[in-house]
């Protein structure tokens, strides 16, 4: 099964890469198969591509749905940042 998440495009950088940002998380994907997004766009994200851009409305429901099934179930609660982790 695959998975793919949608995430907001924060910067566009050079040779069709971008930096996307998902709920906090920021990481660099390449733009290649959709090379008309631009900085605010949504895109769904594979395995480190954008493989298609999504309304940002469609987007914002699939965040909030995620963030109420992470609510429903402790086991999908994010891991703990480093300032939130108990020293040894």
């Amino acid at each position: 099964m695959c998975l793919a998440l949608p995430a907001r495009v924060a910067a566009l950088l050079p040779d069709e890469m971008a930096v996307v940002d998902l709920g906090g998380v920021r990481k660099e994907i390449s733009l290649a198969l959709t090379p008309e997004a631009r900085v605010g766009d949504y895109v769904i994200v594979h395995v480190g591509h954008a493989i298609g851009r999504l309304d940002t409305e469609e987007a914002e429901r699939t965040l909030a749905l995620f963030a109420e099934m992470a609510a429903l179930d402790p086991t999908m609660a994010p891991a703990p940042t480093p300032a939130e982790e108990t020293p040894r």
